[in-house]
């Protein structure tokens, strides 16, 4: 791992080609049972995970309060349910037809109508999260850009991301991507951020979380104020019906000097969220010292 960047759940020894090319080919049972099976995989993965599982029982300590056997508890189904849309995740990103069957409920989406233009979407490490920006985009005119990380293995792009269907994925990392972002807003496209792993760098502003401070990005607040575009928090988290639930939350418009208020606005909805969905948390670091200083 670089020195001075985030720990990131893709960069342990196991984020391998072969283990993506299994879930691709658990793609022909029925969802039903991939899902099942995808999360007793998980299950039986943990003794090999004894760093993010110890990391996944600590934060879940502090958010919940839950002790012994029942942290024990919810630190497993963390895994499970995380191998649960990660398996959906790729059945989705092979076969975009599947996405509307994968949906359920859709809550406050007639935000979205109420809206002229572009917007800048900001969701989280919960759920389903690159589900909901391809659900996004379905509902959108134009483009919807979606900012991710660089995979440290390149060949695995190929399962996770793929243009198209409305989508254009851009890489964080690159030299020109604020102005390229800037460009779509201004043509009236839209982007799609997530908001909760800091950068390590003078963007980041710490917000409580769950009673502790927190480094956050400012970078996706900075960005709406600057395109004059609202800022819509949205989340896609997997419900009990095992069909996923979009929620588009109270869009924020942000005026010069107002970023770090809508940003501690915006960790409050966070903050709700995750209470209500601990296990499907998946941030597989301390999220209050994630440079281990």
């Amino acid at each position: 791992m670089n020195q001075g960047l985030p720990p990131r759940w893709y960069a342990h020894p196991y984020n391998r080609v072969e283990l993506y090319r299994l879930t691709a080919a658990l793609g022909w049972l029925p969802r039903r049972a991939r899902l099942g099976l995808a999360r007793r995989i998980a299950h039986l993965a943990l003794s090999f995970l004894p760093g993010e599982r110890a990391v996944v029982r600590k934060t879940l300590g502090v958010m919940t309060g839950a002790t012994g056997r029942r942290l024990d508890g919810l630190t497993v189904e963390v895994f499970g349910e995380f191998a649960m849309c990660f398996s959906d995740l790729i059945s989705a990103s092979r076969r975009p037809a599947r996405l509307g069957s994968y949906v359920g409920a859709m809550w406050g989406v007639e935000r979205l109508q109420g809206l002229d233009g572009s917007v800048v979407s900001l969701t989280a490490h919960i759920g389903n999260w690159e589900l909901a920006g391809r659900i996004l985009a379905q509902r959108s005119a134009g483009t919807t850009h979606l900012v991710v990380a660089v995979e440290e293995a390149r060949v695995l792009e190929r399962w996770l991301r793929r243009d198209g269907d409305g989508v254009r994925f851009v890489p964080r990392s690159h030299p020109t991507v604020s102005l390229a972002l800037m460009a779509a807003l201004r043509r009236g496209e839209s982007v799609a951020l997530q908001g909760d792993r800091a950068l390590g760098t003078r963007g980041d502003v710490s917000v409580p979380f769950f009673g502790h401070p927190a480094p956050f990005p400012i970078g996706p607040f900075q960005l709406a104020r600057a395109a004059a575009v609202p800022l819509v928090p949205a989340f896609c988290t997997l419900d009990g019906d095992g069909r996923y639930a979009l929620r588009v939350l109270e869009p924020l418009t942000i005026v010069r000097g107002g970023e770090e208020d809508a940003l501690r606005a915006w960790v409050s909805m966070l903050e709700g969220l995750v209470a209500q969905k601990p296990t499907q948390w998946f941030n597989f670091f301390d999220i209050w010292n994630p440079f281990g200083a």
